[in-house]
């Protein structure tokens, strides 16, 4: 059964139940203020009988008092406590066979003659011979009985007539509520077909199924901008793969041909094979990482001396590169990180310093009030400014020429990135052609 046919029974027979319930309740409260009038009637009339049977001195006298009080439709009896009738008089013949049973727990008690209400109440009083009798009154409730007849076959009409605007509401109901969803269902379908990151419209409303279809807008988008990032990032990993084995077979082929006989031109195809190596190396070491990095990266936080770090960073650095790398402690700086995690992410931006720049590098650490800031600063090229935006994205390059020379991959500092997120850090850069670039480690607390 499909989600509109559901939705629509469901809301019909929900309406239904509550019509129902609603006109049984109508019904049942008027009944009863119906016949609390009729009791109220009883009891007055049973007041002025007493007081009328009070004053007769012989028997001859009570039938004439209660001719006086009978109404139609009703039976006037004074009967023993046994029930033995002592007199009576009746206005219909209808009562003339029915035997009444009271029910002295209840104000009165209520039977039915012939389709008819009846009514029935007593009352004690003392009689002639100082005895105590009874006053029984039965009265047949031809009124109410028809406004009870009439008010079920209104009501039952009104229910009746209430099908249709329920019924009609729920199928309208039934569509606003399942026309979101056979829009989202229509468009993963087109999306399925087509192979394509199809959208719902764009909708104003402020309630769930808009807020569903925005959900859904923006899990498309990022789906589809994940899937171009996915295919640019095999785009250029499979170039830069591409790039270091084709000069490879280049400077093989070479060999094969004439390097042997030629020292110096086997001495240029092996060093460029074997930087190229060590470049391809690297390569695939980064974007192993990279692709483990679709994992969220563990990290281990405990308290640690920024400027220690710093100076276990930078010491083998400067003796691999040969390279002059500038640190002036200023004290210690106590911080809660990673140590191996925040080493790694000072290498890479020392070894980027390093691979861009030729004079030496300064490092600095600073704490001013609720922050605490690493910059690495090298005298280079510097970036221009239309660059500084893609830096972190995955293979981007300032200049192609550039990055062949050194060898770089493009994916650094989007490694960088990646973990000074995970340290709960900022990672900003400034760089001016001509004099050079400064990439800083911002904590905020």
């Amino acid at each position: 059964m499909k989600l509109k046919t559901k939705i629509h029974l469901f809301s019909t027979v929900l309406m239904l139940f509550i019509l129902t319930l609603s006109n049984v309740g109508i019904y049942f409260i008027f009944k009863q203020l119906a016949y609390t009038t009729e009791y109220n009637q009883l009891i007055h009339r049973s007041k002025e009988l007493t007081e009328g049977l009070s004053r007769v001195q012989e028997d001859d006298e009570v039938g004439d008092v209660l001719r006086t009080y009978i109404n139609p439709d009703s039976v006037l009896r004074i009967v023993e406590e046994d029930g033995t009738q002592i007199q009576g008089t009746g206005s219909t013949i209808e009562l003339k066979e029915f035997r009444p049973t009271f029910d002295d727990t209840q104000d009165y008690t209520m039977d039915e003659v012939n389709g008819t209400a009846v009514m029935m109440t007593r009352v004690p009083i003392v009689w002639l011979d100082d005895e105590i009798v009874y006053v029984e009154i039965i009265q047949m409730l031809r009124d109410s009985s028809r406004s009870l007849r009439l008010l079920k076959f209104v009501l039952l009409g009104v229910t009746l007539l209430a099908m249709i605007p329920i019924t009609l509401s729920s199928i309208t109901l039934g569509k606003v509520l399942t026309q979101p969803i056979q829009k989202l269902i229509a468009t993963m379908n087109a999306s399925q077909s087509s192979g394509k990151y199809e959208r719902l419209a764009e909708s104003d409303g402020k309630d769930e199924l808009a807020e569903m279809s925005q959900t859904f807008n923006e899990m498309m988008g990022q789906l589809e901008q994940n899937y171009s990032k996915q295919e640019k990032f095999v785009s250029n990993a499979s170039h830069e793969l591409k790039t270091p084995l084709t000069i490879m077979e280049g400077y093989a082929r070479l060999l094969k041909r004439q390097g042997f006989n030629n020292r110096e031109v086997a001495d240029e195809a092996v060093l460029s094979i074997l930087n190229e190596t060590t470049r391809m190396k690297e390569l695939i070491e980064q974007m192993l990482q990279m692709a483990k990095s679709k994992d969220p990266l563990a990290f281990t936080f405990a308290q640690a001396d920024v400027t220690q770090l710093i100076e276990e960073t930078i010491k083998p650095l400067r003796v691999a590169s040969g390279r002059t790398i500038n640190f002036t402690p200023t004290g210690r700086l106590p911080i809660s990180t990673d140590e191996k995690r925040l080493k790694q992410l000072l290498f890479i931006l020392l070894d980027n310093a390093r691979k861009y720049s030729e004079g030496p590098i300064e490092v600095r650490a600073m704490k001013k009030e609720h922050v605490l800031m690493i910059e690495v600063q090298d005298f280079g090229e510097g970036i221009d400014a239309e660059h500084l935006p893609h830096l972190f994205d995955r293979f981007y390059r300032v200049q192609e020429d550039r990055a062949r020379k050194t060898g770089g991959t493009g994916l650094g500092l989007s490694i960088a990135k990646d973990l000074a997120e995970g340290l709960r850090a900022q990672l900003e850069v400034e760089s001016t052609l001509g004099v050079g670039t400064t990439m800083k480690i911002v904590w905020h607390w």
